[in-house]
């Protein structure tokens, strides 16, 4: 049942954007009266799982979940319909309508999908607001595993700024780190600066999601769990470990560092409690366990936003989504960085899904999702929108258009590149499957 959900949830995802994507030519073609021949949702190589003819359009659903498309007349596309390109101009082709109309359309599809994600962010935050935790909440300093170590950053740092930018929430810290150059951080009062390493980004995209910066808290003990020595001894909530045998513990990793590198079957534990302290030897349990859980107290901040203020934040948010987005093409492109291994395809998307249906995941990964895909289609690579609005632009500056033998050759070759493409993301997805049984 969870991997349907799954499934439905990723099926539901794109075929919306999809939908939306193509309105988004559709519409403005329309507008300027001219024909729109075919709208499918998913690809109809070869056959087409529906489709019905209304007015001059076909509209249908095709059998390859990779996306869709709108056919318009007199437009060379991915159809690659070279047949009608060779008559004579009609007053309702694409390719006799002004340049500016032209490029309307085409920039149609990512205007559509931007709005969505606005749209999206906007109602998000008005309806549930921004809770986060601030990185001025961070008293006592960063918490890093042998990772964040590679980076160059040491528990007890305290993040002030990624790339000169200050640091305001501490739970983008992490995504920010691994998209930035250098980090700037407060270290026993003094502020250091260093650069990111491209090989550490590379082990930190291995642990695939697992954080490593977290933050430290004090030793104070919150629960106590019943059967465990913990709960035959002396020791109660609110009690702070202040010394573990002739170890003195400040923090609670230093707390858990100490119980597991113990290795007899008792200890002398020295708590404060209420300014007294008590010293209180104990046994442990046949795994060296004690049996107490840390107080952990709630840093986190809820923004709240009226329907006027949640538009431009959720303009914001949408413009922060695309400027990570654009920053993650930077670290695929460096290859010491191994990113290129952690690109997803559809069968990696499927796999984030939760396997219990998750409305607040749906819209804030459609929203994401949406910004992904303007940016994608955006890129000057014939075949898609971008290549598209490359030659329009080519046109409006040069004042003549390129010819049709290099529209066709263009969208040949990016018709390679995208399938190339999409053939190296399928097969990475793959082979992350089959390492699994290795």
């Amino acid at each position: 049942m969870g991997l349907i959900i799954q499934i439905l949830t990723f099926v539901l995802i794109i075929s919306i954007l999809v939908i939306l994507h193509e309105f988004g030519h559709y519409l403005p073609a329309k507008w300027f009266k001219t024909r729109v021949e075919k709208f499918y949702l998913f690809f109809d190589w070869k056959y087409s799982l529906f489709k019905k003819k209304i007015g001059e359009t076909e509209w249908g659903i095709g059998w390859l979940p990779l996306g869709g498309y709108v056919k318009i007349s007199g437009m060379i596309d991915e159809s690659m319909d070279t047949e009608q390109m060779k008559k004579d101009p009609e007053p309702w082709e694409f390719r006799s309508k002004p340049a500016w109309q032209r490029l309307i359309i085409m920039l149609g599809g990512v205007t559509v999908n931007f709005l969505l994600a606005w749209i999206i962010y906007s109602g998000l935050l008005f309806t549930k607001g921004d809770t986060y935790i601030p990185a001025d909440n961070i008293k006592y300093g960063i918490l890093v595993d042998s990772v964040g170590q590679k980076i160059g950053l040491k528990t007890g740092d305290k993040i002030l700024s990624i790339d000169g930018k200050k640091t305001k929430k501490f739970d983008d810290a992490m995504l920010d780190i691994i998209l930035g150059d250098e980090v700037t951080v407060d270290r026993d009062g003094e502020k250091v600066t260093f650069q990111i390493p491209e090989e550490a980004i590379a082990d930190v995209l291995g642990l695939k999601g697992k954080r490593f910066l977290g933050y430290r808290v004090l030793p104070i003990i919150d629960s106590i769990i019943p059967n465990l020595p913990a709960s035959k001894i002396d020791i109660k909530k609110g009690d702070k470990i202040v010394q573990l045998d002739n170890q003195k513990i400040d923090y609670w990793n230093e707390f858990l560092g100490a119980m597991s590198e113990n290795v007899k079957d008792s200890i002398v534990l020295t708590i404060d409690r209420q300014g007294i302290h008590k010293v209180i030897p104990i046994k442990l349990s046949d795994d060296l366990k004690l049996g107490v859980g840390v107080y952990q107290e709630d840093i986190t901040v809820t923004d709240t936003y009226s329907g006027l203020s949640a538009v431009p934040a959720g303009f914001n948010e949408t413009i922060n989504v695309l400027t990570k987005q654009i920053k993650q093409f930077k670290i695929i492109a460096k290859p010491k960085t191994k990113a290129y291994k952690s690109v997803k395809g559809p069968i990696g998307i499927v796999e984030v899904m939760p396997k219990v249906w998750d409305w607040g995941f749906f819209w804030s990964f459609l929203a994401m999702f949406s910004v992904w895909l303007a940016f994608v289609n955006l890129l000057p690579i014939p075949a898609l929108d971008g290549g598209h609005v490359m030659f329009l632009l080519y046109e409006i500056v040069s004042g003549r258009p390129p010819s049709e033998k290099v529209l066709e050759r263009g969208q040949i070759v990016g018709f390679v590149i995208v399938m190339g493409l999409m053939a190296v993301v399928f097969g990475n997805d793959i082979w992350n499957i089959i390492k699994r049984f290795l």
